[in-house]
């Protein structure tokens, strides 16, 4: 790391003052290693600030069990490979004052540059004044210019008080870069610490927000105006905190048991993803071995043939992605549908899949935007898409429609219709209604499609189906006396028997094939080894669409 603190003769004058020597006189008697002048008062009145600023940092920072700004950046870059902007802009070298309340600068993530600012809470707070937003947009600039992730450790009592509008005028600045540099380069939101009032929305535009369990917490109004307001009294936690972001309103996409855990994840997340949109994903060494087939057996023994027995989707995704390592997004929230990174033969993907060990895999308006959020992700980046499918379709009832399934559901098929980047789906077991076709369905748009010989691919479950085109004669039989559950048995079995299996589909080109459950890894790869060609294309002169929002 570049840093006046890393100089031979800084340390040793330094080392010197420590022992009580007077600052001036050691240093205008200190050689530099070259031997060609001695180390500057000015210079060492820098580093004797910097040595101070972050003493004080750790005394105030470890007491709360949190980490510095810069023992945060010691653990999400590569050893040695941060260089800093700035250090001291916003301070005031002769009146005693370090620099300002953010740290900025570049470093590596398994050897890939990344730009990153830290916001330090033990200088006034972690407050964002003039100086702060300013060294912030620079940064972001320059990681535009240079095509680079952007990585945010927050940690701040929001917007400087003393300082009015002009501390708000620079929230607007930052709102208007991370705009600019969504969906061109990857940027990651880690919330180590308060992110109050307007300040949410930094983080809020990012691609993921990652949070932990103690000490985070994100909210436009704390329990203080909540109080004032609506008289309602509730904690910070309870209001903003880490498991109430990642559980039930779905903001944190990751949380973190506690600050090392947090960062592992955004460096594991920043593994998966290309540098900027025109690059490509990183690539892997990936060897076949035996217990990949081994593996693959095993498929045909997870999912139950009985279409209402639940299952673990994760278990048919660790028996897919190599080395059955599947690295999820948005884990905690809406757990009926399961995304995250993966890599297919040492290729990074996203993988989408509904999950039957809740609530059966449905589509809800939680899952919904889950899965669109993540598709649109993954297409901005140019991770190809797999989706595996089995659900009985979008949950019904008064609250889903109250909670607008309509609007929200549709961004699912806003998400699959628009992306241009390779997209493989399999059906598993049972793909019902309106949730077949937006589940990466080849109507919609999907490349390469499969299904297991099990699978049901219908307008409804047979049950269901039934009951609407044969009510007529249920209640003809139930008339005259006979068995009904018998007779709604037999006509479901036919109905399966000749509409729901996957053989129209297959007559019609929407399945390019049945596939045995072992063949599924196979059957990806090899689709993705066919797609690796595919290139975008801009099909109409409009600005952009219109999603559901």
């Amino acid at each position: 790391m570049t840093d006046i603190m890393n100089s031979a003769a800084v340390k040793h004058v330094m080392k010197q003052c420590a022992a009580g020597e007077d600052p001036n006189t050691v240093a205008a008697n200190t050689i530099t290693a070259a031997g060609e002048q001695p180390v500057r008062a000015a210079v060492v009145r820098a580093a004797q600030l910097a040595r101070d600023a972050e003493a004080h940092a750790r005394e105030r920072q470890h007491g709360k069990g949190k980490h510095t700004a810069r023992e945060r950046l010691d653990l999400l870059l590569d050893t040695g490979s941060f260089e800093e902007i700035g250090r001291f802009r916003g301070g005031d070298i002769n009146g005693g004052k370090a620099g300002s309340a953010v740290i900025t600068g570049f470093g590596n993530v398994y050897g890939r540059k990344v730009a990153v600012y830290a916001q330090d809470f033990s200088v006034r707070g972690g407050t964002l004044g003039r100086a702060e937003g300013e060294k912030i947009c620079h940064l972001m600039d320059k990681a535009l210019e240079l095509k680079v992730p952007i990585i945010a450790i927050v940690d701040s009592g929001g917007a400087r008080i003393q300082e009015g509008v002009a501390a708000l005028t620079q929230y607007g600045h930052i709102f208007q870069k991370t705009c600019q540099a969504s969906g061109f380069v990857p940027q990651i939101s880690l919330i180590l610490g308060p992110c109050a009032g307007g300040a949410v929305y930094c983080p809020a535009l990012t691609d993921l927000i990652i949070m932990t369990r103690e000490n985070s917490n994100m909210f436009v109004t704390g329990p203080d105006v909540v109080k004032a307001a609506t008289g309602e009294t509730i904690s910070m936690n309870d209001l903003g905190g880490g498991v109430v972001h990642a559980t039930r309103s779905g903001v944190a996409h990751y949380l973190g048991e506690d600050e090392a855990d947090a960062i592992d994840y955004a460096r594991t997340v920043l593994a998966y993803l290309p540098s900027n949109c025109d690059a490509e994903p990183p690539i892997y060494a990936y060897a076949a071995t035996r217990a990949e087939r081994e593996t693959a057996r095993r498929l045909s023994t997870i999912v139950p043939d009985n279409d209402r027995q639940p299952y673990d989707v994760l278990d048919v995704i660790r028996c897919v992605v190599d080395y059955g390592e599947f690295v999820q997004v948005h884990e905690l929230f809406a757990a009926s549908a399961v995304v995250g990174f993966a890599c297919i033969e040492g290729h990074p993907v996203g993988v989408v899949a509904n999950q039957p060990n809740v609530r059966a895999g449905i589509l809800d308006v939680d899952a919904s935007e889950k899965v669109a959020r993540f598709v649109r992700l993954c297409d901005a980046f140019n991770l190809p898409v797999i989706t595996l499918v089995d659900t009985p379709g979008y949950k019904p009832g008064a609250d889903q429609e109250h909670a607008g399934i309509i609007r929200r559901g549709a961004k699912v098929i806003y998400a699959y219709a628009n992306a241009q980047v390779p997209m493989v789906t399999v059906v598993l077991r049972k793909a019902f209604g309106g949730a077949y076709i937006v589940m990466g369905s080849k109507a919609i748009g999907a490349d390469m499609n499969f299904a297991w010989p099990s699978s049901q691919i219908a307008v409804l479950g047979a049950t269901g189906a039934v009951n609407i085109i044969h009510r007529k004669d249920l209640i003809k039989a139930r008339e005259a006396g006979k068995d009904v559950d018998a007779l709604r048995a037999q006509l479901a079995a036919d109905y399966e028997h000749t509409t729901v299996n996957a053989n129209l589909s297959l007559e019609m080109g929407e399945i390019d094939a049945m596939i045995d459950p072992e063949q599924t890894r196979e059957a990806i790869a090899e689709s993705l080894r066919l797609l690796a060609g595919k290139q975008r294309v801009r099909r109409t002169g409009k600005h952009h669409g219109n999603q559901p929002l």
